[in-house]
């Protein structure tokens, strides 16, 4: 099977969406949906043969775990589950230098954490490509998995609205609003005005639609910014790290929960109409959060039902972060 060969993006690092031009983006989401195929069809290949990746996490993780394990795994290379615990990492030893240490004995390295500037120190310093798994401000990885999903779904990103509900300035809703500038598909925030997206990051986003032909908008009123959506996405209520405004957080985004009302008012309920998530998701009593509360962001009609493509989107974090090893490591002329 011929790949989308990418010799411009050997050796790259991923921070944030920023860090690919709008065409190498839509190219990796390409071999990511190549490399699919690939699996589906029962071929497990060799192009990160003797690889080997460092997993740098210091927030617990389902979906980025486990689908950089596998996709190391299904091309012949290896992954290295690395907690704090299990290192010196900015602990006894700084960032710094433990980049430089493991820089000498892996290939690449996938950090999920905190800080922003932890990932791009140890991009600097590693010399192997870094990629961002998480952190504060960015979640690019998962972005690429969306994208690939609403393609999918759809069968292109043409003439496509997502509408982001919930917290407008936690760093999915950050990546995901550049994700779609940088792709043409237009974006609607849905947010209380305190959660409204960080005026600079929404500039810089604005520019990108506009050379793009998209727009990106900003609602107070999730009833009224909903309107023509044809993706609703959500994220949990509380990010990671700010479990002590819990309380707070519930009481401001109650309004802004996704339920099958805020499906109707899309005005797209019969035709082109999806639901994502970047799970966990807290969308029924299962959880101890819940047990007490309900569900949170999303109510369990809309996760179970027809147009949720939670878990499509879930899988295809494993393709899109395959296709991040393979085009940054995997040094073919021709495949």
């Amino acid at each position: 099977m011929q790949l989308n060969w990418m010799p411009e993006l050997y050796n790259r690092s991923l921070m944030r969406m920023t860090s690919f031009t709008d065409e190498e983006m839509l190219n990796l989401i390409d071999l990511a949906a190549q490399l699919k195929a690939r699996r589906a069809a029962g071929i497990r290949g060799d192009l990160l043969h003797r690889k080997n990746i460092a997993l740098i996490f210091e927030k617990s993780s389902t979906r980025t775990r486990n689908s950089s394990i596998i996709a190391a795994r299904d091309e012949g290379g290896g992954a290295e589950y690395l907690t704090r615990p299990d290192i010196h990492f900015g602990k006894k030893e700084s960032v710094k230098d433990t980049a430089r240490v493991l820089g000498r004995i892996y290939d690449g390295i996938l950090f999920r954490g905190f800080a922003q500037e932890t990932c791009e120190e140890l991009a600097k310093w590693s010399g192997v490509p870094v990629w961002n798994g998480l952190t504060d401000d960015y979640h690019p990885t998962q972005i690429l998995a969306d994208l690939l999903t609403i393609r999918e779904t759809f069968g292109n990103l043409n003439d496509c609205t997502v509408a982001y509900v919930g917290d407008g300035r936690n760093n999915v809703a950050n990546s995901l609003m550049m994700g779609c500038a940088k792709a043409g598909v237009n974006y609607v925030c849905c947010s209380p005005e305190s959660l409204w997206p960080d005026p600079a990051k929404l500039a810089e986003a604005r520019a990108v639609a506009q050379r793009n032909g998209v727009d990106v908008k900003v609602f107070a009123d999730p009833h009224e910014g909903v309107k023509g959506a044809n993706v609703l996405y959500t994220d949990v209520w509380v990010s990671m790290g700010e479990e002590a405004k819990t309380a707070e957080r519930i009481k401001l985004l109650r309004p802004y929960q996704i339920n099958m009302q805020l499906m109707r008012d899309t005005g797209n309920l019969g035709g082109k109409l999806m639901f994502l998530h970047c799970l966990p998701a807290f969308h029924d009593y299962n959880t101890e959060v819940t047990k007490e509360c309900g569900p949170l962001e999303v109510t369990d009609d809309v996760f179970e039902s027809d147009y949720s493509k939670v878990f499509d989107e879930s899988e295809n974090r494993m393709h899109t972060i395959k296709a991040l090893f393979v085009s940054a490591l995997c040094n073919r002329a021709a495949l």
